[in-house]
């Protein structure tokens, strides 16, 4: 089994009360073992679980910690410290603890994942990818918010993008789809999933994305809503008495489709639209309006684009969602066809018309595979 593993990255997700895996070899892609652990109270015992499991299935991972290449973790926030795959060490971890402020509901959970692989895989190199890494160079411009210059220093308020490691990995593979070397293709990447993000990538450096200082900026989500005005928080604290944690809860549960219409399950929308339910045609409708816009937007920033991918549960999945994002833009040399739209399949494909000026991606993510390769290429 050592030889069959020595390049082999087991790549880890944690959640709050879940643990995402895969064991993958980074060369080829090709997948030994992959699983989802849910409602998850102790990170360490539900890992050591999936220890057993694999064992029990012929994979012991802790009986030979040497046959592993390394363990590969999601860290969704790495501030401004972090913008490369960094081997872990305590220093690191405490780094990633402080930046929690910045990531509260994501970069604890990580730590927890980190905290459990360092003690049940202790021969192993642990590496960390960041969300934000491939943000991190993105120009001034679209990374500084207005506001008091001494106070976003202070607190380290600025655009970091979340996303960033599906965003490179799609975004990579497009060049070749349309046989152009990278420096000479401007994309618009479009990650569809509960949560939803959108990036402009010129050259192959991202240079615009729709999240900002944290995940709740940008597209309407599964249950964040996106761009707010930050007035309406001031007014629901004058008016309703709103506390942070208030706060907190609508921004991040109660809001997006879920809170316009009471689910965030894209196929459950779709169901209910079909059953004439106003409250769900509204919220797609706002859904679709506000990816329009950011469509547009980096149309703009690009001065045109070369390529539009979708990407992630509902971009490679939801064909109407496809459709209705980039209907009527025929005189922005977006042309969608319907019938290559409507195909389902595994696979990178165009869906746009043979005469379309920009040409129009369905292109499957695969952050496990990207997070394997970033850690299988600093070590």
């Amino acid at each position: 089994m050592s030889s069959d593993l020595r390049d082999a990255v087991f790549v880890l997700n944690a959640g709050s009360s879940s643990l995402k895996y895969q064991l993958v070899h980074p060369d080829t892609g090709v997948v030994v073992a992959a699983g989802l652990v849910e409602r998850v109270q102790n990170h360490r015992d539900a890992l050591a679980g999936v220890f057993e499991q694999l064992a029990a299935d012929g994979i012991d991972l802790r009986a030979d910690t040497g046959a592993l290449c390394a363990v590969g973790h999601r860290v969704v926030h790495g501030g401004q410290t972090f913008y490369q795959p960094t081997l872990i060490t305590d220093e690191v971890v405490a780094e990633i603890e402080r930046l929690s402020a910045l990531a509260p509901l994501h970069n604890p959970p990580a730590l927890l994942g980190i905290g459990a692989a360092r003690e049940l895989l202790p021969g192993v190199p642990n590496v960390a990818v960041f969300d934000t890494a491939f943000f991190h160079g993105m120009p001034d411009a679209a990374t500084t918010y207005a506001i008091d210059r001494d106070t976003a220093q202070q607190y380290g308020i600025r655009r970091y993008g979340f996303h960033g490691t599906s965003h490179e990995y799609v975004s990579s593979l497009v060049p070749g789809l349309l046989r152009k070397p990278a420096a000479d293709v401007d994309q618009i990447v479009l990650h569809l999933g509960n949560g939803a993000s959108a990036s402009a990538i010129r050259g192959g450096r991202a240079v615009d994305t729709s999240m900002g200082l944290t995940p709740l900026e940008g597209l309407v989500m599964g249950t964040r809503g996106g761009d707010i005005d930050p007035g309406i928080l001031l007014h629901l604290d004058r008016v309703a008495g709103y506390t942070s944690a208030d706060t907190d809860e609508l921004l991040n549960r109660r809001s997006g489709l879920k809170g316009l219409c009471g689910d965030n399950d894209f196929r459950a929308v779709t169901a209910r639209i079909e059953d004439g339910d106003e409250a769900a045609r509204l919220a797609y409708d706002v859904y679709i309006h506000r990816l329009r816009k950011y469509v547009g937007a980096y149309l703009a920033v690009l001065g045109g684009a070369d390529a539009i991918s979708f990407t992630a549960g509902v971009g490679e999945n939801a064909a109407a969602v496809r459709e209705d994002a980039l209907a009527g833009m025929q005189r922005l040399g977006i042309e969608i066809d319907p019938e290559r739209n409507a195909v389902r399949s595994g696979e990178a494909r165009i869906i746009s018309t043979d005469e379309s000026a920009v040409t129009v991606f369905v292109v499957p993510t695969n952050e496990e595979l990207a997070i394997a390769r970033q850690s299988a290429a600093l070590l």
